[in-house]
């Protein structure tokens, strides 16, 4: 009778468990918008899901891995109360791999198998011309030997030999052509994706409903495994129209989820001789001491990024670290970069590899990195309570640097229509944050490579002027200088430069030390020559009582070889002195406007086509007769 009244007990218990149990369901959601970050992107889905009276769970599923899991929002706008959400990772199920990437795993399969079998046959023909040379000499094996049959076994040991030679040659081709083709396709498959396989992502949501409905739901996190960096199209058609500066925005994602026909938007928030002009050092002029010696700094960095295995990463991202300068590494693993004047560290980075930060040493640097066997953990967040009321995009900020939802009108800025029309979008100009919201629905796949996104052309007013400081580059730049650059909200990153409707070539739009004027070099113009002599006749050293005296003279020559005038800026310097018993004298300056604490001399002037103006520049040091200076 005991063992009835226990046995009747658990069998309550079980149903009462059964019937406490929380229902689940599965819902499956697509992106409906994106913000993307200089690193990082926020995912939003919405879905509207049929919610049972009562408690339940929600399981959100077919999510990205690299969820951060502190960052998940979720919104409910019905009469429903969120009771909790939670993250987790299904390491059953893992995500789905596209087609296109399963199609080529297969060909690699299929390239592996013909390899393997012209290997089998080679090791037959090993094995058939050792047989063969084993019994090559029958003259110990058999005792007599006619001359018939010596000439019948040497044309027969010939043909086989021969047949199998040729054979071997055709199997050791098929393997090679073999390899490239497997070379080829793995080098396609790094572009879209690395090789290993992700759980995929999960958010329960636990809610609460009173009574039965249909329930608009909106799950927002933020996302690795994303990024985007800016870079311009400036084009000039000549000196005496504005410039047109394409911005464009060149975004990449593998977070493991295709982004369709979303709406995308971009925040701010985190040949091969440049354009880049030069600047000027203070010469300053003491015992012991040398004149500024300009061995350019590099301007520009190209090299291979690669695996362990010298394998090429086609899709790697390179950027300035501090900055918003970008590039993407091809195919073949290879990329170039335009350094700013203080660059100092590049930044190289692949998803699932570790990234590297080294020093601007060398304008080849070939860098390999180490894939990161990290694993990825599950990880719980806590719920964030009821959410009927509140905006998901307000709860997030504060959270990730920069993520605002807020909507206010930015600039009306004039754009104007370019060979290629820019996808139609709205700038939105945030307390600290620049964001660009593109109207037309986007698509950016996961698969690791570069979308290139017009985000918008402007016509800017632009004053032009000629650039020389011949005593580091004897080269003109054409320079266009902006006022009033920051409505655009630029920012920076490399240009291209198109001048006349040639290409010029690359060049810097760096907007992060600009002045009230942006100076933007649009490359070198070979039609304005310029020239630095030194000129022997003033060039000079005598004593004059107890000091000594050196003279030097430098005459620089600007030749306007253009059909148009031209205006010009030509900037050179003295030495300055840094103790009284050294004198610096200025004996000709040919007109130029001064800086004393930087001995930097400037002329302006305007030089009519195919005229030349020539620059005197003459000064005299004194210092004791038992001292020794350098004087350049």
């Amino acid at each position: 009778m005991k063992s009835i009244s226990v046995l009747f007990l658990s069998l309550i218990c079980t149903a009462s468990a059964f019937s406490q149990e929380i229902p689940e369901k599965i819902i499956k959601t697509e992106v409906s918008d994106v913000t993307v970050f200089i690193e990082g992107a926020q995912v939003t889905r919405k879905k509207s899901v049929d919610v049972a009276a009562g408690e339940s769970i929600l399981k959100f599923t077919d999510l990205s891995p690299f969820i951060d899991a502190k960052s998940i929002q979720v919104k409910a706008d019905g009469n429903i109360t969120v009771l909790s959400v939670n993250h987790q990772q299904n390491f059953l199920e893992k995500l789905e791999v596209p087609k296109e990437l399963a199609d080529l795993e297969l060909k690699m399969k299929g390239i592996d198998n013909n390899i393997r079998l012209e290997k089998t046959y080679l090791d037959i023909i090993k094995e058939e011309l050792a047989f063969l040379n084993e019994n090559r000499d029958v003259s110990n094996s058999l005792k007599e030997v006619n001359l018939t049959s010596l000439k019948d076994i040497s044309t027969f040991y010939s043909a086989n030999l021969k047949t199998l030679k040729l054979s071997e040659i055709e199997h050791n081709q098929k393997i090679e052509e073999f390899n490239k083709q497997k070379t080829a396709i793995a080098s396609q498959i790094n572009t879209m994706t690395n090789e290993k396989e992700f759980a995929s992502g999960e958010i329960l949501v636990k809610v609460s409903a009173k009574s039965a409905g249909r329930v608009d739901f909106e799950v927002s996190y933020l996302v690795n495994n994303a990024s985007w960096f800016p870079s311009y199209d400036i084009r000039a058609k000549s000196i005496t129209e504005p410039i047109q500066l394409i911005y464009k925005a060149n975004v990449r994602q593998d977070t493991k989820e295709d982004w369709k026909n979303v709406k995308l938007l971009f925040s701010s928030s985190d040949p091969n001789k440049t354009g880049l002009a030069p600047e000027l050092r203070t010469y300053f002029l003491s015992y012991n001491t040398l004149p500024p010696t300009y061995n350019r700094a590099i301007s520009l960095v190209s090299g291979r990024i690669s695996d362990s295995n010298n394998e090429a990463l086609p899709g790697a991202m390179i950027h300035v670290e501090g900055t918003t300068i970008g590039a993407v590494s091809d195919a073949n693993g290879n990329y170039t970069i335009s350094i700013p004047n203080n660059g100092a560290n590049l930044v190289y980075s692949f998803i699932g590899y570790v990234s590297q930060t080294l020093p601007v040493t060398n304008p080849v640097m070939n860098v390999m990195l180490e894939e990161d066997v990290v694993m990825l953990q599950e990880v719980v967040v806590t719920g964030y309570g009821t959410a009927k009321d509140e905006d998901a995009s307000a709860m997030l900020q504060g959270k990730a640097s920069g993520v605002t939802m807020s909507k206010h009108t930015g600039n009306n800025l004039k754009i104007r229509g370019v060979n290629s029309i820019p996808v139609a979008s709205e700038m939105v100009e945030k307390q600290t944050t620049v964001n660009f919201e593109i109207k037309t629905p986007y698509t950016v796949l996961s698969d690791n490579k570069n979308y290139s996104v017009d985000m918008a052309a402007y016509d800017l007013p632009a004053d032009y002027q000629y650039y020389c400081a011949p005593k580091i580059d004897r080269d003109a730049f054409l320079m266009a200088n902006i006022i009033e650059w920051e409505k655009y909200n630029l920012l920076e990153g490399e240009a291209n430069i198109f001048f006349e409707d040639t290409y010029i070539g690359k060049s810097l739009l760096d907007v992060r030390f600009a002045s009230d004027t942006l100076h933007i070099s649009l490359g070198r113009d070979k039609n304005v020559s310029v020239s630095r002599e030194k000129v022997k006749n003033y060039t000079t050293r005598q004593f004059i009582g107890s000091k000594k005296v050196e003279t030097r003279d430098w005459l620089i020559t600007v030749k306007n070889n253009k059909s148009q005038k031209i205006n010009m800026l030509v900037l050179d310097q003295i030495p300055v002195s840094t103790l009284e018993e050294i004198e610096v004298e200025i004996q000709n300056d040919s007109g130029a406007s001064k800086d004393a604490e930087k001995g930097e001399m400037k002329w302006i002037f305007s030089l009519e086509p195919n005229t030349k103006k020539e620059i005197d520049l003459r000064y005299a040091v004194k210092y004791p007769k038992g001292k020794s200076l350098v004087i350049e």
